[in-house]
């Protein structure tokens, strides 16, 4: 079994399989007046999460791995409170996680292992992509919170089995969700 090659694999299929999914579903139920909601000037809204990732995978895999100039203005980011659609966020997102994905199948074991200059970090390709992913996590589970909050609403991700398990409702998969 090639390690490289699975960690790749599987951070691709968490990036594009699994939060990018449940970001889609999930602001598909939001109200579109509700996308720049936020409950106070300490936190942020789904609209800028999705932006914030948007920039951090393009700074971190599509730039600091993959080459690409980096072009990204992270103030801007959180400064942004509106002016833009779900369809215009979510296109952002999904473009930047196609680019991702992309520079991650092009990595190998040599690539995970070289010294990286991202954000001002020295890191390896490892932590790089392990940053983004776990990253990409937590800012998921932001957007998932807001919209449950501000829909009253759960999001069907799960289902209940018999003795209080939950089963996924669906499988996640490099390309998207699959029933199960």
């Amino acid at each position: 079994m090639d390690l490289a090659r699975a960690f790749l694999d599987q951070s691709r299929t968490y990036l594009r399989g699994d939060y990018l999914p449940k970001i889609e579903r999930a602001l598909d139920r939001l109200p579109e007046a509700d996308l720049w909601w936020r409950p106070n000037d300490a936190t942020n809204s789904a609209g800028t999460l999705v932006l914030h990732l948007a920039g951090n995978v393009r700074q971190w895999v599509v730039a600091g791995l993959g080459g690409a100039p980096d072009v990204r203005d992270r103030a801007a980011e959180f400064a942004t409170t509106g002016g833009l659609s779900t369809d215009e966020c979510l296109g952002r997102l999904r473009a930047a996680v196609a680019d991702a994905c992309a520079v991650l199948e092009r990595m190998d074991a040599d690539a995970l292992v070289r010294s990286y200059a991202i954000q001002g970090h020295d890191v390896t390709g490892l932590q790089a992509v392990y940053h983004v992913v776990e990253h990409f996590g937590m800012h998921t589970g932001q957007i998932l919170w807001i919209v449950k909050a501000r829909t009253g609403e759960g999001l069907g991700f799960y289902a209940e089995r018999p003795g209080g398990l939950a089963q996924l409702a669906w499988v996640p998969t490099p390309h998207g969700p699959l029933a199960p």
